[in-house]
């Protein structure tokens, strides 16, 4: 008796062990797009080489002058002939301390604005704050800087001066070259300024995804906007929060 056969087509399979490719070949635009794009990425190495060895040119007058590694490691150095400066070490500490001290100080403010902004405004409102919000998340840091050197600095003088004299045990509130404006607690108010936008902005537009539906939910079983806001908003928002925080720090370390 002959065995059945199947009346349904069998698949033929190559029989090299070799790997298969599918898609269509390349065409011209991509191999042109393939090519501006590898230029792009060789242009910005070549580019941030060459201003390596700009920096490292016009720079080495000073290292040879106090050596590689009091240039490099000391908080304070001073070259024969010209005022007090700090080193490397000097100011990257202190750059990172008053970025950190202003991130402190403007995470609260932002993710406040934004919960406001997203919950509490009224809803004519909140187009106009989110607008604002955003025009001020794109100005350039220099305005703000020029902002702060020119007006916040004047009119903080007094409030720093007092501190310092009597929390200058406090080293942010210290400040030892005679001016309050080359203060830590000067610097750490202008940044906080500076990047409360950039963080009220990412934050707010990450809340803003939460899905309403668990909102609407919360509040049907008896809960508060505030109980809403800490319980649903604020865990689904973590990871933007942290984004937002991130890139606030980042414009205050630039």
């Amino acid at each position: 008796m002959a065995a059945p056969t199947s009346s349904y087509p069998t698949a033929s399979y190559p029989s090299s062990d070799g790997p298969r490719t599918f898609g269509a070949a390349r065409t011209r635009g991509d191999r042109v797009f393939r090519g501006m794009t590898s230029g792009a990425g060789i242009f910005v190495f070549v580019l941030i080489g060459s201003i390596a060895v700009f920096l490292i040119i016009n720079g080495w007058p000073a290292i040879q002058k106090v050596g590689l590694g009091d240039f490099l490691f000391t908080t304070r150095w001073q070259p024969v002939g010209l005022q007090p400066h700090y080193g490397v070490a000097g100011l990257l500490y202190y750059t990172t301390l008053i970025s950190l001290l202003a991130l402190v100080v403007a995470v609260p403010i932002s993710l406040s604005t934004a919960i406001v902004i997203n919950e509490y405004a009224p809803r004519r409102l909140r187009s106009i704050l989110t607008g604002l919000v955003d025009l001020l998340a794109a100005f350039p840091s220099i305005i703000f800087g020029l902002w702060g050197l020119f007006y916040v600095m004047p009119e903080l003088n007094g409030t720093a001066n007092w501190i310092s004299s009597h929390l200058g045990f406090i080293p942010v509130f210290e400040h030892d070259t005679g001016l309050s404006t080359n203060s830590i607690f000067m610097g750490m108010w202008v940044l906080a300024v500076m990047i409360v936008p950039i963080c009220t902005s990412v934050v707010r537009e990450v809340l803003s995804q939460v899905p309403r539906d668990q909102c609407e939910a919360a509040l049907g079983l008896g809960g508060t906007r505030w109980g809403m806001v800490r319980n649903v908003i604020l865990p689904f928002g973590r990871s933007g929060i942290i984004g937002g925080s991130m890139l606030g720090l980042g414009r205050a370390l630039g």
